[in-house]
């Protein structure tokens, strides 16, 4: 396996940003020593993640970003980022930043995810949070 980044656009939005999230998500797998992997990044509106939200998550209302790995632990990054283009530019209003600012932040937080990282308490959180800041700020 080597270096691949796919990026499918599922949403009603068009004109999304490419090379962006794929440098957001290649400077995660530099920084955390991942060197062989393949992630498709797809791009959704809200009924088709709150639908994957009750159904993989058990959770209701729609979400930022999902994550599924998709590899056993023995074998190179496998895995899926479905990031919901609604909820995004609902929260780039909120924080007054760019969308393609807040697209990336999703696709770090992704990535992060596939990487090991969790996000179920306010430290795992916080420290998530930083390294996405880490990875956004080297594109």
């Amino acid at each position: 396996m080597q270096k691949k980044i796919n990026i499918i656009n599922n949403s009603e939005f068009k004109r999304l940003p490419i090379k962006s999230i794929k440098a957001t998500i290649n400077n995660v797998f530099a920084g955390e020593e991942i060197n062989q992997f393949e992630v498709n990044v797809i791009y959704v509106d809200s009924d088709f993640i709150t639908d994957m939200n009750i159904k993989y998550l058990n959770h209701t209302g729609d979400t930022d970003v999902i994550t599924f790995p998709l590899n056993d632990e023995d074998e190179d990054l496998f895995g899926e980022i479905y990031i919901c283009v609604n909820v995004a530019i609902r929260q780039a209003d909120e924080y007054k930043v760019s969308l393609l600012n807040e697209l990336n932040r999703l696709a770090a937080h992704g990535a992060l995810h596939l990487c090991g990282y969790d996000d179920n308490t306010t430290k795992l959180r916080n420290k998530m949070s930083e390294l996405e800041t880490k990875y956004i700020n080297c594109i």
